[in-house]
C-alpha cells in the first residue's frame, strides 16, 4: 500500500491554507525583530497549533520562515496553525559570527518560541482572518535537525551552559506535544572530537527529564557522520535516553533529510522520496492530532496502515 493511499485512509480532505509572512514581533535586546510566517487552515475555529524550528543545512533560505513547506503547508491543510520563526542561527541573517552564541543561538532559538507562545494573541491580531480562532491550550514544538534541539530544550531535554557551567532549563509547560525529526542525541563520547569542540552545548545534552510526549522520527541510513560516530543510532537517543510516554517512528532508508521535508525539490535531500515525505506528514499530523486530542483514532490508524503490506516505509515503537 503506498503512503498517499495510506493518506486517503487516515486522513479527511486538505482546505485551502492561508499563509502571512512575515509577522514582526519586536524584541528589545534581540539582534533583529522576531520575523514568523504563520499557515492556517481558512476554515475552523479552536485550532490546535504547531511551532516549528528549522534546522541549518547548506542552503540559504531553508534555515528560515520560507523553509518546510512540505510539512507546514500539509498540517495547515489540516487544521493545524503552523508558526515558523526565522531564528537567529539562519543564514538569512548573517549576524557577527563573535557573538557570544553563535552561530547556532541555541539558547536564543528556545526563547523565540516561548516569545511567540507569549504574544500569541498579537499574532492572531496581525493575520487576516484568523483573529479568535485559535486554541492556546493546544500547542505542540516539531523541529528538524538543529531545530530539533531546539524543540527537544522546550519539551524538557536539559545541558550544561559551556559558557558559565551552570545547568538550563527552558521546558515549556504551555507545549503539551512534540515531535524531534532526525534530532541530535546524546553528547559526550557519543559526539565526534570537531562537534565537541566547536559545539561545546551538545555535549552535555540530558533526555532524562524531557517529560512531555514526544514522538521521534529517525531515519536508519542518517548517520550524520561529521556530528556523531554512533551512527544513526544516535539519533533514536531522544526516544530511549527519555522518559516515557513516548514513540519512535524509524523510516526504513531515511537520511538527514527524511525524503525531502525541508522544501520542496531540495537539492541538499539526498535521499529524496515523495512517499517517504508523504509518510512523514501524515505520521506526524496524526500523531499530534491524538495528542492534543486524546481519543482521536488518527494515531492508532496511521500506525496501523504504514506497517501495512509487504512493503512497510517504517516501523513505530511506543513506551
Amino acid at each position: 500500500m503506498s503512503a498517499s493511499t495510506h493518506t486517503a485512509d487516515t486522513i479527511s480532505s486538505p482546505t485551502p491554507v492561508l499563509s502571512v509572512s512575515p509577522v514582526v514581533l519586536s524584541v528589545p535586546g534581540r539582534a533583529v525583530d522576531l520575523e514568523v510566517r504563520v499557515s492556517a487552515p481558512v476554515i475552523g475555529s479552536d485550532l490546535p497549533v504547531i511551532l516549528l524550528s528549522h534546522g541549518q543545512g547548506y542552503s540559504n533560505h531553508l534555515s528560515s520562515l520560507n523553509g518546510y513547506a512540505p510539512l507546514a503547508n500539509f498540517w495547515a491543510a489540516h487544521g493545524f496553525v503552523v508558526i515558523q520563526p526565522t531564528h537567529l542561527s539562519s543564514r538569512t541573517l548573517s549576524l557577527d559570527p563573535d557573538d557570544p552564541e553563535a552561530p547556532m543561538y541555541w539558547r536564543s532559538r528556545a526563547e523565540d518560541m516561548r516569545r511567540i507562545l507569549d504574544r500569541l494573541d498579537v499574532i492572531e491580531a496581525a493575520v487576516p482572518q484568523l483573529l479568535g480562532r485559535l486554541d492556546p491550550s493546544k500547542v505542540a514544538v516539531a523541529g528538524h535537525s538543529m531545530g530539533g534541539h531546539t524543540a527537544s530544550l522546550l519539551l524538557g531535554a536539559r545541558l550544561t551552559d559551556p559558557h558559565d557551567g551552570t545547568e538550563v532549563n527552558l521546558a515549556e509547560p504551555r507545549i503539551k506535544a512534540g515531535v524531534l525529526l532526525a534530532a541530535p542525541g546524546r553528547g559526550g563520547d557519543a559526539l565526534t572530537p570537531s562537534t565537541a569542540e566547536n559545539y561545546p552545548f551538545f555535549s552535555t545534552t540530558d533526555f532524562s527529564e524531557m517529560t512531555t510526549p514526544t514522538l521521534v522520527v529517525a531515519g536508519d541510513k542518517d548517520t550524520s557522520a561529521h556530528l556523531t560516530v554512533q551512527g544513526a543510532d544516535w539519533h533514536t537517543d531522544p526516544y530511549l535516553l527519555s522518559p516515557s510516554p513516548k514513540s519512535l517512528l524509524t523510516l526504513f532508508g531515511a537520511e538527514h533529510g527524511l525524503g525531502g521535508i525541508s522544501g520542496y525539490d531540495v537539492a541538499e535531500t539526498t535521499d529524496e522520496n515523495p512517499e517517504r515525505v508523504s509518510a512523514v506528514q501524515w505520521l506526524t499530523w496524526a500523531y499530534l492530532r491524538t495528542e492534543l486530542y486524546p481519543g482521536d483514532p488518527a494515531w492508532q490508524t496511521a500506525c496501523d496502515a504504514l506497517t501495512a503490506g509487504p512493503d512497510a516505509l517504517g516501523r513505530v515503537e511506543s513506551k
